[in-house]
């Protein structure tokens, strides 16, 4: 490994399939509400130094799921930062089952994105600093954006997870329907959506998250050499947190509270989150807008060479923008 680790420290998933960037360092760091997460760093590889990127998330996965993005930023001259979500890889898991998804309130999220911006980006990165978030991550950064403009300069959103297409309710219904699964015991209860397949190659044919079978297969190779990193369903504990979160962002004031540049970038074929409501917010924001990848699925960090350049052509000329 081509990495230096706390002997007493995390390590990280380093397999031929999916390598590990060139020159990063891993540790943890506790929140402010003292759970442990683990993070990297990696130092850019190329060109002048750009200031750092901040990468987070979606949920169920880890650090090593964007090595090859790592070393995508590292050449265009970032830095990168990334830790484990709480709950995720190999943070600490909050429940007893740590294949099932759980937090207990999306507040959580930020108070785990605001500790490793105080206690790892501002001591140990070099600024600007710019967030590139996925899904959940994304969502999450969206949130952020909301509370505090001044964390980060600009803000590199893909397919963040503002809402769901195909429930039955609206989001405030859902909330309340799995707030009172909650209520009567089921909160760290599994509760995945029909059609919803673990990862292998039998089911990579159809699936919802990617057309590319070599960066598919990254995912079933990491967990098969380190199941640790694992992660199934969410809980109806996560489920309730999130709807709640999502209906608070669909709120008519939401937009104008979000003061941070932005770019959302949504997929066409994105089968996960919604669409539409990502075009329905960008149109409505202030700082902000929405671009939509053609033919792209859900994971576009993940996704085809071509859907991959369209993404980075977005994120360069995004970035670049604010030296203009």
């Amino acid at each position: 490994m081509n990495i230096s680790v706390d002997p007493d420290g995390p390590g990280l998933c380093d397999i031929p399939s999916n390598p590990v960037p060139e020159g990063g360092r891993v540790g943890w760091f506790r929140t402010r509400d003292n759970v442990r997460l683990r993070y990297g760093i990696w130092p850019k590889t190329g060109g002048a130094s750009k200031g750092t990127i901040c990468l987070v998330h979606g949920r169920t996965e880890f650090i090593e799921k964007y090595f090859e993005t790592i070393a995508d930023f590292q050449s265009r001259g970032f830095q990168v930062a990334t830790f484990d979500w709480r709950g995720q890889g190999l943070s600490d898991r909050l429940i007893d089952n740590r294949k099932i998804g759980y937090v207990e309130n999306f507040d959580d999220y930020w108070t785990d994105l605001v500790s490793f911006y105080s206690d790892i980006l501002l001591p140990d990165c070099p600024p600007p600093f710019n967030l590139v978030g996925h899904s959940m991550g994304g969502f999450v950064s969206l949130l952020a954006a909301a509370r505090d403009r001044m964390m980060f300069e600009r803000m590199f959103l893909c397919a963040p997870m503002v809402s769901i297409d195909g429930l039955p309710l609206g989001m405030s219904g859902m909330a309340s329907l799995m707030e009172a699964a909650c209520f009567i015991g089921m909160g760290e209860m599994a509760l995945g959506r029909k059609g919803d397949k673990p990862p292998s190659s039998e089911n990579f044919p159809g699936n919802v998250l990617t057309s590319d079978f070599k960066r598919y297969m990254r995912v079933v190779d990491s967990w098969a050499a380190c199941p640790d990193l694992e992660i199934a369903a969410p809980s109806f504990r996560w489920l309730a947190a999130a709807m709640r979160a999502m209906a608070r962002a669909g709120a008519d004031d939401f937009p104008e509270k979000v003061k941070t540049p932005l770019l959302m970038v949504a997929a066409a074929r994105d089968e996960v989150v919604s669409t539409s409501a990502i075009e329905h917010l960008g149109l409505r924001l202030r700082t902000g807008r929405h671009a939509v990848i053609a033919h792209a699925r859900h994971e576009m960090f993940m996704e085809s060479d071509d859907i991959r350049a369209q993404l980075f052509a977005a994120f360069d000329a995004f970035i670049t923008e604010r030296s203009q």
